[in-house]
């Protein structure tokens, strides 16, 4: 912006307000409700998938949704991020290097994401300097309140216009605690003040512990982390319970005690065989109707839309249950030890597994211990290989003895 044109934009204004909501044009206030999921505990606890999840199961009623990531780090994107620390990097159609839960959001919601459906504080803090150096605040002292969670409110909505989204589903990396995500929280407080009652829907994960040797579930964690996220001036509608097996209803009614939520919407999310079959976890325990109620959508549902869906929808996961064919799959690399690193190719087998009535095994090959005089017998039991990328040298030599043995013994292969 050059000078004549900032000084223009400055005369036109003649009030000083606290209040910082920036509008992108086109956007009608009330049209667009609002989803946020956060956590509570510890990390990884599966937001993404539960959102993803939660926002298939309002698709499938004929909703338009919209999914945002928002993280917490100082990188403008996750393509520099060490896939030991932050899993994979999802590469969106225009380029954005992101992370993985987008790709569990275009698996879930059969989207093409852009970047606008992600955002991390180094976007954010760009945006505000910018602005700041272009006069864009007239003159004030730009502070984290109202003008960076004004820039992330404005992100949100911009998402709601280009989308025209009957839902956006915010999602707020790590958790409620976390220094560096603090003003996520605080922007989508005010966002739902902003919007008016009924406009957005808090929804909490939380985690509850089951120590080996007590042999019962603890809910204190949980509580403490609903708790802090009080604190926050949220007050969540919706509390799912992660844990390794069905969380009791004894527990379950401690964490609604403790949270003002009624008993009937703080719900067992425990550990499944699939992330596909979560949409209709979700729907057993009546969220998706409580979404519905909370954010009064009822008049944008389409009953028949759902039914079609959800039968497509069961299809597959019939089909991926009843799969019996086994199959071998080596995935050699040299961040075997961390899942997340391999997030796209391990969710690519399970479906190509299930289109192909199989029912695949993977085996993790570590390459930087493989060898020339080790492979074959690393290799033996394998009725294909991937061999994915990876950065810098270490492992490398791995990879290429893993290639050359796969093609010289005709073994399937795939390299990426």
């Amino acid at each position: 912006m050059d000078a004549n044109r900032m000084l223009a934009a400055i005369s036109k204004v003649s009030e000083e307000t606290e209040f910082y909501t920036p509008m992108p044009a086109g956007y009608k206030p009330g049209k667009t409700k609002y989803v946020v999921v956060v956590g509570t505990v510890m990390s990884g606890l599966g937001k993404g998938i539960f959102s993803s999840s939660l926002a298939k199961c309002l698709q499938d009623k004929g909703l338009t949704v919209a999914p945002i990531k928002l993280e917490g780090y100082l990188n403008v994107d996750s393509g520099t991020l060490n896939p030991y620390r932050h899993g994979e990097v999802f590469v969106l159609n225009d380029g954005m290097e992101c992370d993985m839960d987008l790709g569990t959001y275009e698996r879930m919601l059969d989207q093409n994401l852009s970047r606008l459906n992600f955002a991390t504080s180094g976007q954010i803090f760009t945006r505000v300097l910018e602005k700041e150096r272009q006069g864009s605040y007239l003159g004030r002292d730009v502070q984290m309140i109202p003008h960076v969670t004004g820039e992330v409110k404005s992100k949100l909505r911009e998402l709601a216009v280009s989308t025209d989204a009957d839902v956006v589903f915010v999602e707020i990396g790590g958790t409620v605690g976390d220094v560096e995500n603090e003003y996520y929280f605080e922007a989508c407080r005010e966002l739902a003040f902003e919007e008016g009652p009924g406009s957005a829907c808090f929804v909490a994960l939380t985690y509850v512990l089951e120590p080996p040797t007590l042999g019962e579930q603890k809910s204190k964690a949980a509580q403490l982390g609903i708790k802090r996220l009080l604190a926050t001036g949220i007050q969540p509608h919706i509390i799912a319970v992660r844990g390794h097996r069905p969380v009791t209803r004894k527990v379950r009614e401690k964490i609604a005690l403790y949270s003002n939520v009624p008993l009937e919407r703080v719900v067992s999310m425990h550990d499944q065989e699939s992330v596909y079959v979560l949409p209709e976890m979700l729907r057993e325990a009546g969220l998706d109707a409580a979404v519905v109620d909370i954010l009064d959508l009822h008049a944008r549902v389409s009953t028949e839309a759902e039914e079609k869906a959800r039968a497509t929808w069961n299809d597959y996961v019939t089909r991926y249950r009843e799969a019996g064919r086994p199959v071998t799959i080596g995935i050699t690399g040299k961040y075997t030890s961390v899942r997340d690193s391999y997030a796209s190719v391990i969710q690519a087998l399970e479906h190509a597994g299930t289109h192909c009535d199989a029912r695949v095994r993977i085996e993790w090959i570590d390459t930087t211990e493989i060898t020339a005089d080790n492979v074959a017998k690393a290799l033996e039991r394998m009725d294909g290989v991937i061999v994915p990328g990876g950065f810098g040298v270490r492992g490398a030599e791995g990879k290429i003895v893993c290639v050359r043995h796969v093609r010289e013994n005709r073994i399937p292969y795939l390299g990426l």
